[in-house]
C-alpha cells in the first residue's frame, strides 16, 4: 500500500487552538461583562478532502474549511445561546448579543447551568488522534480507482456504485467561566467502495469501508475493493425465509446498534423524561452475567477518545455493565441534576465502549466458531429501517444476512423482518466474539442471541 508521502509531521495546529483559546475566553469575559453569570463557549475549525469515483470516472471532487461558534449563557438559571460560522468580531459581537437577549426572555430552569467548577478536567493526556492526512486531489482520485478497479475485476461483478476516497481532521476549544479552557485536535480517513454483482433481477449490492485516525492503518487499498465485491458477490441467490423462531448472529458492525440502543436506554434525557424501558434499573442485571462493557476514553487513537467531555467535566474509564449488571446512567450534568444524580462526564455521548469477548458456559469464540456453536440459525450482516421504541424496546428491523445449518453458511437471505424485544433479546444473549470491528466507537465482536423472531414469507 502506498500512502500519500505528504502527510504532515509538524504544523501549526497548536497556534490554531491558541488563537480559539484566546478567542473563547475573551468571549467569556465579555459574555460576563454583559451580565452573564455564567457562560460557555465551543469553537472548531475543520478542513477535508473528499473525492467519488465512479466506473472510473471522478463524480465529485469536495474540499471544506469550516469553522464553528457557539456560546450559552446563564443569568442565573435563565439560559441563552446563540451560534455563528464567522469569526469575524462582527458576527462574534452579534453573537454575544443575541445569546444574552435570548437568556433575558427564557424561563427560570432550576436545573441549568454550568457542570460544577470541581469536576472540570485538569490532566490532558496526549491520545494519539492527530494525523493529518495531506491528501491531493489527483492522489484520492488514483486511490479510488485503485479501490474500484481491483473489486470491478471480480466475475461476479457488473456494476459499480463507485468508491470514495475521504480526509480530514478538526481543531475545537471548549471554555467556561469557571476558568477551564480544554483544546482538541483529532483527524478520521475513510475509503469506501459499493459494488453491484449479477444483472437483471438477480442483482446484488454491497459494499466495505475502512476508518482510521492514521491513513497509514489503511489495509492495501485494492482489498478494499475486493472485500467489497465478495461481499456483494455472496449475496447472490438470496433467498426469502417462512417465518420461524431462530437464534440469530449479528455480525460486528450490525452488533454494535444493539449496544447503542442499551446506551440509549439508559442515558439521562430519556430516563428523565421517563422514556426508557430501562427506567430505575442502575444496579439491576441488563444482561447475561458474562457480559462486561467498559467505558475508556484514554484509548489511544480511539474514535471516540477524549479527556474531558462536552462540559469539561474529567472523563474516565468505568463500567457501564459488569457481570451484566448495570454499574450506572449516561448523564450530562443537566440530566443528572433533574435525576438528583452526578454527571458521569457523558455530555455529548460515550467515549469508547469495549464489550468483553465471553459467553454463557465461560469460552470465548471467534466467527467461525459462533457459527459451529450457534448450529442452525440465521446471521445478520445488514438491517434496514429504524423499528426500535427505547420507550418500550420494542424491536422490529428489516434484515438480511444468511441462513446456517449445522454451523456453516448455506445460503444468502434477504427481505425478512427480526423481532423482538430488547429486554429479552439483551437477556438472550449467548456469546460475544472475538472478532472485533475497530472502525467504531462501540468496540464489539458478533453477537449471538438465543432466539428471535423472524418474519419472512
Amino acid at each position: 500500500m502506498k500512502v500519500n508521502a505528504n502527510i504532515v509531521t509538524a504544523d501549526d495546529s497548536a497556534a490554531e487552538l491558541d488563537r480559539l483559546a484566546e478567542l473563547a475566553e475573551d468571549v467569556i469575559h465579555r459574555a460576563r461583562a454583559a451580565g452573564a453569570s455564567q457562560a460557555e463557549v465551543s469553537a472548531s475549525v475543520s478542513s477535508g478532502l473528499s473525492v467519488n469515483v465512479r466506473l472510473g470516472e471522478v463524480e465529485t471532487v469536495e474540499r471544506n474549511r469550516d469553522r464553528g461558534f457557539g456560546l450559552t449563557v446563564y443569568f442565573g438559571q435563565r439560559k441563552g445561546s446563540a451560534s455563528t460560522a464567522d469569526l469575524k468580531p462582527a458576527s462574534i459581537e452579534a453573537t454575544i448579543a443575541q445569546a444574552c437577549a435570548i437568556a433575558r426572555f427564557t424561563e427560570p430552569d432550576p436545573y441549568a447551568g454550568l457542570a460544577d467548577a470541581a469536576l472540570m478536567q485538569t490532566d490532558f493526556p496526549d491520545l494519539d488522534l492527530w494525523h493529518p492526512w495531506r491528501l491531493d486531489v489527483d492522489r484520492a482520485i488514483e486511490i479510488g480507482r485503485e479501490v474500484e478497479a481491483a473489486g470491478h475485476a471480480h466475475d461476479a461483478i457488473t456494476n459499480s456504485e463507485g468508491a470514495g476516497v475521504q480526509g480530514g481532521d478538526a481543531l475545537g476549544v471548549y471554555a467556561n467561566s469557571h476558568g477551564f479552557v480544554g483544546r482538541e485536535r483529532g483527524s478520521h480517513h475513510s475509503i469506501s467502495c459499493s459494488l453491484i454483482a449479477g444483472q437483471g433481477d438477480a442483482m446484488q449490492r454491497d459494499g466495505w469501508y475502512e476508518y482510521v485516525r492514521d491513513a497509514h492503518e489503511f489495509p492495501a487499498f485494492d482489498a478494499i475493493g475486493r472485500k467489497a465485491a465478495d461481499r456483494a458477490a455472496a449475496r447472490l441467490g438470496a433467498r426469502k425465509l417462512s417465518t420461524r423462531e431462530c437464534p440469530v448472529l449479528f455480525v460486528p458492525e450490525v452488533a454494535r446498534s444493539l449496544i447503542g440502543h442499551l446506551v440509549g436506554a439508559v442515558s439521562g434525557g430519556a430516563l428523565y423524561r421517563r422514556a426508557s424501558f430501562l427506567l430505575d434499573h442502575a444496579g439491576k442485571p441488563v444482561l447475561p452475567d458474562f457480559v462486561r462493557i467498559v467505558e475508556k476514553p484514554f484509548l489511544p487513537r480511539g474514535h471516540a477518545s477524549a479527556s474531558f467531555d462536552g462540559e469539561g467535566v474529567a472523563t474516565g474509564e468505568s463500567a457501564l455493565v459488569e457481570r451484566g449488571v448495570l454499574q450506572r446512567y449516561v448523564l450530562g450534568s443537566y440530566s443528572a441534576r433533574k435525576l438528583g444524580l452526578q454527571t458521569t462526564g457523558n455530555a455529548g455521548g460515550v467515549h469508547n465502549l469495549e464489550v468483553a469477548a465471553g459467553s454463557v458456559d465461560g469460552s470465548a469464540f471467534g466467527f467461525d466458531e459462533l457459527l459451529r456453536k450457534m448450529g442452525t440459525g440465521l446471521v445478520v450482516t445488514e438491517l434496514i429501517g429504524h423499528g426500535v421504541s427505547i420507550v418500550t424496546g420494542d424491536y422490529s428491523r428489516g434484515a438480511a444476512g444468511f441462513w446456517v445449518e449445522n454451523g456453516a453458511i448455506v445460503y444468502p437471505v434477504q427481505e425478512i423482518t427480526i423481532a423482538g424485544n430488547l429486554r429479552d433479546i439483551f437477556m438472550q444473549m449467548q456469546a460475544i466474539g472475538t472478532d472485533v470491528d475497530l472502525r467504531s466507537s462501540i468496540l464489539t465482536g458478533s453477537i449471538l442471541i438465543g432466539k428471535m423472531t423472524i418474519a419472512g414469507e
